[in-house]
Order: C-alpha cells, then sequence, then structure tokens
C-alpha cells in the first residue's frame, strides 16, 4: 500500500488517516468497495467499477449524494499522480456513515458517506503459475450480500488465508448447494474442448469487472463461451483453468489440487492472456 490515501477531498498519510468510529460501516460493515486496475498511469475501465460501486451501494442503502463517476474519478487520478503509480491497482470505498439501527450519533452529522482511496501495487504472480486448492468453507447463496463487493469480506479473507495456510496460491469456493461459484478474490474460467467456462451469476459468483472484459475478449477472438451451473467435476475435468480480478488481471492456474497443467502456446488460456496484455497497454 502507498503512503498517501485520498479521504473526503484530502490527501492524508495513510497512518494519521481517521474516520468516524461510531458509524454504520465500523459498527456493521456497510459498506462497498471495488479494486481498480492501473495500467500507464490510468484505471482500468472505471465508469464499469463506478457503476458497479455504486449500484451495490444502492442496494446496501449507502447515499452516493455529492459523488459522481467524473469527481471521483478525478479524485483516483490525482492519488494515481500523488503515489506516482504507473502500474498498480486502486481500492475505492464508500463508508456509510448512518442508517437506521440501534447505535448511531444523534445529531448524524452532514455528511452520510466517507469517501475512501488508497493505491498499492499490482499483486505479484507466482512465476511458476498460480496454484488452486479446494476452500472448505461454503459461500450462502442466501444471504442480501451476495453478488455485492461489500466490507462484510471476513469470510473470503478467511479463505484465502486457510489456502495459504496450505501453501497454494488460491482456493475455489463452492455454494451450499455444491455448485462452482469463484476463487477467494477472483473470478474463475476453465476451458474443455475449447469452450470456456465460468459460474452463472445465480451461483454467487461477482459479476467482476475484469470477468466482463474476459468475456468481451473471448466473443471478439469467437472462442466459445458458456456461463453456466457447474459441480466440481466439471473444473476437475479442465484442459485449462485461469482465473481473473482486478489485481491479478488474467492469471493461468498451473496446479489444481496437486493437479498440473501446461501453459501452451496457443492454448485459449494463453490466446486471452495475451488478448488482455494488449488491452491493458493501449
Amino acid at each position: 500500500m502507498h503512503p498517501i490515501i485520498y479521504l473526503n477531498k484530502s490527501m492524508v498519510e495513510a497512518a494519521k488517516a481517521r474516520v468516524a468510529p461510531v458509524s454504520s460501516a465500523m459498527l456493521y460493515g456497510r459498506g462497498v468497495f471495488t479494486t481498480v486496475a492501473i495500467y500507464n498511469s490510468h484505471p482500468f475501465l472505471w465508469p464499469d467499477h463506478w457503476q458497479r460501486l455504486s449500484d451495490h451501494a444502492g442496494r446496501l442503502g449507502i447515499s452516493c449524494a455529492g459523488l459522481s463517476e467524473k469527481d471521483v474519478g478525478l479524485a483516483l487520478h490525482k492519488l494515481i499522480s500523488v503515489n506516482r503509480v504507473n502500474t498498480g491497482r486502486a481500492r475505492v470505498v464508500l463508508l456509510a456513515r448512518s442508517s437506521r439501527h440501534v447505535w448511531q450519533v444523534s445529531p448524524p452529522g452532514p455528511r452520510k458517506t466517507d469517501l475512501l482511496i488508497m493505491t498499492g501495487e499490482l499483486q505479484k504472480l507466482p512465476p511458476a503459475g498460480v496454484s488452486l486448492a479446494v476452500s472448505p468453507f461454503r459461500l450462502n447463496t442466501f444471504s442480501p450480500l451476495t453478488g455485492i463487493k461489500s466490507l462484510n469480506y471476513l469470510d473470503h479473507v478467511l479463505s484465502w488465508e486457510e489456502a495459504h495456510a496450505r501453501d497454494f496460491d488460491e482456493a475455489v469456493m463452492l455454494n451450499e448447494r455444491g455448485e462452482v461459484v469463484s476463487a477467494t478474490m477472483a473470478n474463475i474460467f476453465w476451458v474443455r474442448e475449447g469452450t470456456i467456462h465460468t459460474p452463472a451469476l445465480s451461483t454467487g459468483a461477482l459479476a467482476g469487472i475484469t470477468r466482463g472484459a474476459v468475456i468481451k475478449l473471448a466473443r471478439e477472438h469467437f472462442i466459445p463461451l458458456i456461463e453456466g451451473v457447474y459441480e466440481m467435476a466439471d473444473l476437475t475435468d479442465a484442459d485449462e483453468i485461469f482465473l481473473s480480478s482486478g489485481s491479478l488481471g488474467l492469471a493461468i492456474v498451473t496446479t489444481f489440487d496437486f493437479r498440473t497443467y501446461s501453459v501452451a502456446a496457443g492454448s485459449v488460456a494463453a490466446v486471452l492472456r495475451d488478448a488482455f496484455l494488449s488491452l491493458t497497454s493501449q
């Protein structure tokens, strides 16, 4: 993480930043965020990120009054410039100050939502490729937070930490019905006999911005892609597996639960990885 962050129209040192301790965000996790990749000092697909961020905020009752794609985008650009980020990532967070709950400040104060932006380096990929396990934890599709990138992210973090404790880089998450959903912090794709497969949003998968870019690239390269409902057996039969996220970009899996995969030139995953790299270099 870089030393300077943006908080409510001010650039401050991260170690000295302060937010309201009694707020809906701090007490209940009422907040949303998005992770934006930065390439050539430019936030990648920012309009798409803002559209999802504001939509998720609305679904959780978080006010976006006084915030817009343009204004938040300008703040993001300023922070990228201050921290001199050429290639990296940014996290844009909306923190709810108040809502209808038991503990709240009276009077609530003029600000309904805190805007927090931070930047950092892109997540480094292992030279040998990503290793993937299966998480023992399940995602609950009955939760009202399903499909929302909210601050209630500890289940994903704990799943990620559990995988790392077993020396894996990531882990496949299933829902309560045993359907493949995603990796802990990335969307998942796999290839079988030349066709790409990825979990449908109905499984609880997040509508990732990078996921959408990969789907678009597959169509542009006339590679068949199916969004569906799959079980673990479908994934274990894969010829190739890859992940996508704002932090990873497009990352090819070379080990899955002790199965190994080679990255062949001209393979579907390699073609899409190269196409994605070309897209981000523009």
